[in-house]
């Protein structure tokens, strides 16, 4: 399996465990469905992005470091929404989406099918 779709599978499947978490605090019941579905695309974009940056770069160091700075810059933006009371649950929110993307970034540059070099053009056809 390919770098980046590791990367999306294992976002998707974190970015749902994450949003399921949001449970854990009293009064979200009511607003599980849009805080799952966004906790999945902040899975997927960062899972994408960190299997794209594991493809190009073979650090797990990087790997962690680059998942850690998108789930957190992607989990800020979702900080910034209040909730009905306008208030902001910023670690509630940043926190789990920074352990996503700290998983994603070594997972990808662990595991998954590395890129294979590009044939080299021209020369003779057999």
């Amino acid at each position: 399996m390919s770098k980046p779709l590791l990367g999306l599978l294992i976002g998707a499947v974190l970015g749902v465990i994450d949003g399921l978490s949001a449970l854990l605090y009293p009064g979200t019941a009511s607003m599980i469905v849009p805080i799952v579905i966004g906790s999945t695309i902040k899975g997927l974009v960062t899972g994408t992005a960190v299997g794209l940056l594991a493809r190009r770069v073979r650090s797990v160091t990087v790997g962690i470091l680059g998942g850690l700075a998108l789930g957190l810059a992607l989990s800020y933006l979702a900080a910034l929404t209040p909730d009905p009371q306008g208030g902001h649950h910023y670690v509630e929110i940043m926190l789990p989406g920074a352990i996503l993307g700290v998983i994603v970034g070594f997972a990808t540059q662990r595991l998954g099918r590395p890129a294979t070099p590009a044939r080299a053009q021209g020369g003779a056809h057999q």
